[in-house]
């Protein structure tokens, strides 16, 4: 079977450096990860999409160390898990074809966990449902209907946000749709991903820092013209604060700046708190997650023991 290494991390710079020789990157999430390996590698949902400007910083990286899935959508297009995991196949077959490695590298859980173990054929979207529950959301708010999912679905909505609108709706849709949980459909998932995965979860040792990294990262995206970027998105393209790529961390917040709704300070304070509660949540899951070595990413030798375990992996007979 062929080899893949998956790293699963929270939110700031929680990877300082994965360097492999002959070593393709694979996914992150939106606006998560190191200063390096953030939201510009392959994105689960599609958030990152940074047609118009890649700074400097990542230009270098992406010489040195091939990213993929970059580029691929609009912000007015959306993305599904099926599609994620279509393209993330193509590709990790691609990349093992020439002699590579693959790494999976991001916070995206439901995303691995559909690309490891498969997707249960979902139902496809309704309109009149979705329209139906937006209505309801428009009304009672979407942490009614979060407080509804919970009942529903308990094991989908406490991975969820209370104002996570768009997820919130599709689980509902499905279990309107099919009288199931999400989260059952799921477990019954088939076609798991034809790769022995070692898979590496960065947990820190002390959440301070974790939070000290999270404002230094939103500071770096400010400094780098995060607004500008937004604003040039507003003007480029039809967008609407409701879609799935406006709601990502830090451009959520950036829309309201510009809406007049908060000012400099508002945006940034906003944005690192939505952050810091994104980070809570995926280390919720990381610490549960079935078969991940937990690594301290503070640790001083974090880069021998993944390059241990890692050794190990490719080559378990001598190791």
């Amino acid at each position: 079977m062929r080899e893949t290494v998956q790293v699963l991390f929270a939110q700031a710079d929680l990877l300082q450096q994965l360097d492999h020789p002959g070593s393709d990157l694979g996914f992150g999430e939106h606006a998560v990860g190191d200063q390096r390996l953030g939201d510009d590698l392959l994105d689960p949902e599609a958030r990152a999409e940074r047609r118009k400007r890649v700074l400097e910083d990542d230009l270098h990286l992406l010489a040195h160390a091939p990213h993929h899935l970059l580029d691929i959508r609009d912000p007015t297009e959306a993305y599904s898990a099926a599609a994620f995991c279509e393209d993330a196949r193509r590709l990790m077959a691609d990349i093992v074809a020439r002699g590579k490695l693959p790494l999976l590298v991001g916070g995206t859980m439901l995303y691995f966990r559909a690309l490891l173990q498969g997707l249960d054929d979902l139902p496809r979207a309704d309109p009149a449902v979705r329209q139906k529950l937006e209505r309801a959301a428009a009304v009672r708010g979407w942490p009614a209907l979060h407080a509804e999912l919970a009942q529903a679905d308990p094991a989908t909505a406490a991975r969820l946000a209370p104002n996570d609108a768009q997820r919130i709706g599709r689980a509902l849709e499905i279990f309107q749709l099919t009288g199931k949980p999400m989260s059952a459909l799921l477990d019954r998932a088939h076609a798991a991903l034809p790769y022995r995965v070692l898979q590496l979860a960065l947990i820190p040792s002390d959440r301070a820092v974790l939070h000290q990294r999270i404002a230094a990262r939103f500071d770096a995206m400010l400094a780098a013209g995060l607004i500008d970027e937004v604003k040039s998105l507003r003007q480029n393209y039809a967008l609407s604060a409701d879609l799935p790529a406006m709601r990502a961390v830090g451009y959520r917040q950036t829309w309201a700046y510009l809406d007049g709704e908060t000012d400099l300070s508002g945006l940034r304070e906003q944005g690192i708190a939505a952050t810091r509660q994104l980070a809570k949540r995926q280390l919720t899951w990381l610490r549960s997650w079935p078969g991940a070595v937990v690594l301290d990413c503070l640790a001083d030798d974090l880069d021998a023991q993944a390059s241990a375990l890692v050794s190990r992996h490719l080559d378990p007979v001598r190791a």
